[in-house]
């Protein structure tokens, strides 16, 4: 606490005795000594309260990040699924879309020779 070695302490026992004297020294020994523990002890006390304070706060942090990466990984999977609900979608309207033309495709090619067996027709008509 105090940097103090002991040649203060031999200064300030020497000084307390002057000023003192040899019959009260010893109860104002005591009395310091007393003092100087209920201080020590309330500081350890104000320490050990403010180190179990932060403590609570890091782990009211460290609950709260928590669940903010839960909730972050639920979205994040919601949005994977309704991702995958969409490309499932897509996917089964492509397939319709290619099945429609699959099926009209043979209607058509038979319009389109059709066709071109009355242009040939007709070309034939007009040649002299």
């Amino acid at each position: 606490m105090f940097d103090i070695g002991f040649a203060e302490l031999l200064v300030i026992a020497v000084l307390g005795l002057l000023i003192l004297g040899p019959e009260r020294l010893p109860g104002a020994i005591r009395t310091t000594s007393l003092w100087i523990g209920r201080l020590r002890r309330s500081f350890n006390n104000i320490r050990s309260e403010i180190e179990k304070e932060v403590g609570a706060d890091e782990i009211r942090r460290q609950l709260h990040n928590e669940s903010i990466l839960a909730s972050l990984k639920e979205t994040k999977n919601t949005v994977k699924k309704e991702i995958q609900n969409a490309e499932q979608q897509l996917s089964e309207a492509e397939n319709s879309i290619a099945a429609d033309n699959t099926q009209n495709k043979p209607a058509k090619d038979s319009d389109d020779n059709s066709i071109q067996e009355t242009h040939t027709a007709t070309d034939q008509d007009k040649t002299p």
